[in-house]
């Protein structure tokens, strides 16, 4: 434990009839440390409050906890692993802490036996390259990134916000900087979501580039910016639309197909039928947020129900409890989807 525990106090006396209590005081031996764990102003503790329901005082470089067994518990993972975070060299935001929380929440409901005893220490997924590690934020992105590393074909679907592209992006520079690929093929479909494109300044690719900015930024999040550019210029990373991989074959590569909901039907068969040797495809996208013109099915849709089941192929269901942006987009969603949902039944019960 990175938190040294001088307090252990499970008296286990009921604060009500289905909870017990439980207090500990934790202390970190790095003054520096403890202070960045805390947060300016104790921010970091008192999210741990807010989201679990337990009261944590600090006191110099040390922190009392009390409240629930279980919800204490999580808050002692959650410290003990953001700890060892910056001992490593790490830094901490808000996020980080968020990530942790839900981590720590999720290490509770793993248990498929009862025979196995609840994990003391988190263990979270991670991305590296040389200019950046990312690490699981949820349990959903956990198997994604798990996914990544195990399968041919990986799915990642689900509301916007929960990482799918940024993690995709860096887990192809990841294998690209490995030398497990040769290049990174990322590509979207140019719909217009409302917008013409003809009415865009500029050739073809200039039309196209504002729709691919989402991989751009992800690359250079992951790679130095010189090396994006002197990597594009030599073909190394080809960022392009999908209507330019019909009739390739992608071999030793990373493709990543985003905004795969707006594909058609036959835009998604062509495109998965690509697959080169010892190459890797992740398609990403919300299903919920379809630009395709009235009366045109998803590819992303049908694909999802006709590769169900098949051997090498991941898919992972992202949720709007996996979004890391701001705490309001995953309420935003929640709203948009029950909406949808009413709608739908509307529209069921009029047939």
């Amino acid at each position: 434990m990175n938190g040294r525990e001088l307090v252990s106090s499970s008296a286990r006396q009921p604060r009500s009839a289905a909870t017990d209590a439980n207090h500990f005081v934790l202390t970190f031996e790095n003054n520096r440390f403890a202070s960045e764990l805390f947060g300016q102003f104790d921010q970091n503790l008192k999210l741990l409050e807010e989201r679990l329901h337990i009261d944590a005082r600090p006191r110099g470089n040390s922190v009392a906890i009390s409240g629930d067994v279980t919800a204490t518990n999580q808050a002692r993972r959650a410290l003990d692993f953001l700890y060892e975070r910056l001992q490593k060299g790490g830094s901490i935001e808000v996020s980080d802490v968020e990530g942790a929380i839900r981590m720590a929440q999720a290490a509770d409901d793993q248990l498929t036996l009862p025979t196995l005893e609840r994990k003391s220490k988190l263990s979270m997924a991670q991305i590296s390259t040389r200019k950046k590690t990312v690490q699981a934020r949820t349990p959903t992105q956990d198997a994604y990134m798990r996914a990544l590393e195990r399968s041919e074909l990986v799915f990642g679907v689900g509301p916007a916000g929960t990482g799918k592209t940024y993690l995709a992006v860096a887990h192809a520079a990841q294998l690209l900087e490995r030398g497990a690929v040769d290049r990174i093929i990322l590509s979207r479909p140019a719909v217009e979501a409302g917008e013409r494109l003809g009415f865009l300044p500029g050739d073809m690719k200039e039309k196209v580039d504002p729709y691919l900015r989402p991989l751009y930024d992800a690359l250079y999040d992951m790679i130095p910016g010189d090396k994006v550019e002197r990597a594009i210029t030599a073909g190394v990373i080809e960022i392009a639309p999908l209507a330019f991989m019909r009739g390739r074959t992608l071999a030793n590569a990373a493709v990543i197909l985003d905004e795969a909901q707006n594909t058609t039907s036959m835009q998604m068969k062509m495109f998965l039928t690509r697959l080169g040797e010892n190459a890797r495809m992740i398609i990403t996208g919300d299903p919920s947020q379809v630009d395709l013109p009235r009366g045109v099915k998803s590819g992303l849709v049908e694909a999802l129900q006709i590769l169900k089941g098949v051997e090498g192929i991941s898919v992972i269901r992202f949720k709007d409890t996996d979004v890391v942006r701001h705490p309001l987009v995953g309420r935003i969603v929640r709203a948009y989807d029950a909406q949808y949902a009413v709608h739908e039944e509307s529209e069921d019960l009029d047939r």
